[in-house]
């Protein structure tokens, strides 16, 4: 399957007769051919992009499609030799044998919600690359504001600086796109929060501390149904959000983040690890994990560990169809059978008090939405020096 042309290899289970073909698109040849087939045909294609034309145009002519894991089409074909022809018949031979590694397609309505989705974290790529062109302007100019830069007397001071023609244009210009990237972004946020709200998975997720509904809905979408993951580890590993591994006997060694897995889930991981950022401040047990990884390890692994145990957790909240307090129920079983008494400290988060009011000498206070519009949790002493 190419953008402009397609190899395929058709077989009659009657007959037995064989049928290659090489079809081009442009021309309407591609569907010509599939609109004179007499009955619905099964068709298997590779994993590839730039096909959406081509999996509307089958369901509209009644054929049925599926999609096999290119990465395991190509291991079960041990020859050297790889063309269009052998590629199309090794499809059909693995059709017809039901070894066929089939992958899971979203609805349409699934892939629109998920192009919202796509297209937010687009945006917001966009809107920090001109927040640092601005910052990198001030800075160059000795106003040094950090993220007081954004406040209405910070952008006054932006504004006041004596530019050059060509600078003075591009701080204009990055200012008017900052606020036109603003506005879609809102209204990008006001769509997937109903969209959110609408869906009894997204509001599930939502009751987990930290989890807002950005990261709620992606992860819904992304993961699909849950019930095609064998164990966590396959959730975490279809996500990327596992280090690359080089072992060997006794040798351990772990690299960084494989990012592997399915393509949409590049959006995901940068909604966990924000939402990992705010459930550590809402939660007893994550906050204590980053902490104790962040001594350790530093901060960025730490974030990336929470974010895999937030992940892990939403998995389990969708697979057993509990909110936050069935997961806390849980743990509080485990560590009641096992006899220890360390399960009780985690009895802030199942009450309306905020989690950290059970620590001595603690207080916690929201400080709004956070990026994936939950709210954080800030942790000050509650009897502060004077």
């Amino acid at each position: 399957m190419h953008t402009r042309t397609q190899q395929i290899e058709l077989l009659d289970t009657e007959t037995g007769e064989l049928v290659e073909r090489r079809l081009e698109h442009e021309n309407g040849e591609a569907k010509r051919f599939y609109a004179g087939l007499k009955e619905a045909v099964l068709v298997g294609m590779e994993s590839t992009g730039y096909a959406l034309w081509f999996v509307a145009m089958l369901a509209e002519l009644g054929h049925e499609l599926v999609v096999g894991d290119a990465t395991k089409i190509r291991a079960m074909e041990p020859r050297k030799q790889k063309h269009d022809r052998r590629d199309a018949e090794h499809l059909l031979n693995l059709l017809v044998r039901g070894d066929f590694p089939r992958l899971w397609l979203p609805s349409v309505a699934e892939r629109d919600v998920r192009v919202l989705v796509e297209h937010r974290h687009q945006l917001v790529e966009l809107r920090t690359r001109a927040k640092n062109g601005l910052q990198a302007i001030a800075l160059n100019y000795g106003l040094a504001r950090r993220g007081r830069l954004w406040s209405e007397r910070g952008q006054a001071e932006l504004q006041k600086l004596p530019l050059r023609e060509g600078m003075a244009r591009r701080r204009e210009d990055l200012r008017r796109l900052l606020a036109q990237l603003d506005t879609w972004i809102h209204e990008l946020d006001e769509r997937l929060q109903r969209e959110a709200e609408k869906r009894e998975e997204g509001q599930r997720l939502m009751t987990h501390p930290g989890v807002g509904p950005l990261t709620a809905l992606g992860t819904v979408l992304v993961l699909g149904p849950v019930e095609r993951f064998p164990d966590a580890r396959h959730v975490t590993s279809y996500v990327g959000l596992i280090p690359r591994e080089e072992s060997s006997g006794s040798r351990e060694r772990f690299g960084q983040l494989t990012k592997q897995g399915n393509p949409s889930a590049d959006g995901l991981r940068f909604l966990l690890m924000e939402a990992a950022q705010s459930a550590s401040r809402c939660n007893l047990v994550l906050r204590r994990v980053y902490q104790r990884l962040a001594f350790r390890k530093g901060h960025a692994l730490a974030k990336v560990a929470v974010a895999r145990k937030l992940l892990i957790r939403l998995y389990i909240m969708l697979r057993d169809q509990i909110d936050v307090r069935g997961i806390l129920s849980a743990r509080f079983a485990r560590r009641d059978a096992r006899g220890s008494s360390a399960g009780l400290t985690m009895a802030g988060t199942l009450s309306s008090r905020p989690p950290f009011a059970r620590e001595k000498g603690v207080s916690s206070r929201h400080h709004g939405p956070s990026a994936d519009g939950s709210h954080r949790c800030m942790v000050e002493p509650r009897h502060r020096l004077r």
